[in-house]
């Protein structure tokens, strides 16, 4: 009994943490700044002065905060003296106004990104240019610009909109559930009402069997059979889009909820259906009104799982979405999922567009958490 508590203790408390870490870091990029200050990074310069203090081999200098001035300086390969001097103006926001380069001798200043300056001196060997980087601290990012955006650039212009993914995930959800649960609803009810217990039982292992295909097997199926297929019916210049991600969705919740809603259905006590039978009524009429309501709990917890499944899958959405971030105008537009945007970007992701995917899996908990709450306050209401 006391290994059962330790485990179970054990296990809620680090789900626990694991929430926590992700809420934090989901948190952070709305309330704290990237830096507090400015920051330097040098490119095969080996000894830099910033503010008259010498720095050796070091290729990332932090400012202190608040630092309205810089002076840097460094030798050339012909043995004068470089000369890096700006103003940092704390109280501009736009990025390409914050900083003023007041000297900068002998090298052309680029902006490659925003909050982002470069400056680039000639080499002093072959190949090897000689680089300053400034980079300023972003503010802290708005939370209804972050959820109400329509643009996500996050490497050049620091723009994290999302609304187009939350629109494209919340479509391709739905759309899985209106596709796909009614027949498995059917499919669930025919299971444990009219087949055979012989013929139910290796329909029922094929169901557990197609539960347990990896999602990139169905994602590798729609980009091979479904897209074609979507292209050549409807002429489109390229089938990706929402509407294969919908059909490859509702195939895949499909062996989910007929497996929750069958033995739900087959829990009913006999005594029901007797007695419906009893009464007259037939067996399509035992199963619709009878059976069925009295599933009813079970049957919606199928389709909770089917749409957590549907709003959390990644791999298949990938294969055959398109992931084009773009408000939806048409069933065959490309689109990108909340869950696609974390699994393709994760990858070369740091500092404030690494936050950001954390806040996009706060957001996808989120919606989960809304959809599945929607689906319980309807079957409460349903109930008499």
């Amino acid at each position: 009994m006391r290994l059962v508590t330790l485990v179970s203790g054990f296990s809620i408390l680090a789900l626990g943490g694991i929430l926590l870490f992700v809420l934090i870091q989901g948190a952070a990029p709305f309330i704290l700044p990237t830096a507090a200050g400015l920051r330097i990074v040098v490119e095969n310069i080996p000894e830099i002065r910033v503010n008259g203090r010498l720095y050796r081999d070091v290729p990332l200098i932090d400012a202190p905060a608040d630092t309205e001035a810089l002076s840097l300086g460094f030798s050339s390969p012909d043995g004068t003296e470089q000369v890096l001097e700006l103003k940092f103006l704390y109280a501009e926001k736009d990025p390409e106004r914050m900083l003023t380069f007041t000297a900068h001798e002998g090298g052309a200043v680029a902006s490659p990104e925003a909050f982002v300056y470069t400056v680039t001196y000639p080499p002093a060997l072959p190949g090897l240019s000689r680089k300053v980087h400034v980079i300023l601290p972003e503010p802290p990012y708005g939370l209804f610009r972050f959820l109400g955006g329509l643009d996500w650039r996050p490497t050049y212009n620091k723009v994290y909109g999302i609304f187009p993914m939350i629109l494209g995930t919340i479509m391709a959800a739905l759309g899985a559930i209106l596709l796909g649960v009614p027949p498995a609803i059917l499919c669930a009810l025919f299971l444990g009402e009219f087949l055979p217990e012989k013929a139910a039982v290796l329909v029922r292992g094929a169901i557990e069997l197609l539960a347990g295909i990896p999602s990139v097997v169905y994602g590798f199926f729609g980009l091979m059979v479904v897209v074609p297929a979507v292209k050549g019916i409807f002429r489109v210049p390229s089938g990706n889009g929402l509407f294969p991600a919908i059909i490859i969705l509702a195939v895949m919740i499909l062996p989910t909820v007929i497996a929750i809603a069958e033995t739900s259905i087959r829990a009913v006590p006999r005594s029901h259906r007797e007695a419906s039978l009893a009464l007259g009524a037939s067996r399509m009429q035992t199963a619709w009104n009878v059976v069925l309501p009295h599933a009813r709990s079970g049957v919606m917890a199928g389709i909770i799982l089917g749409i957590s499944r549907a709003v959390g899958e990644t791999m298949a959405v990938i294969l055959v979405a398109g992931n084009s971030v773009q408000l939806i105008r048409s069933p065959l537009d490309s689109v990108r999922t909340l869950t696609a945007t974390i699994a393709l970007e994760m990858g070369y992701a740091q500092g404030r567009h690494s936050e950001m995917l954390f806040s996009i899996g706060v957001v996808l908990f989120a919606l989960i958490l809304v959809l599945n709450s929607l689906i319980l306050r309807m079957q409460r209401k349903g109930e008499p």
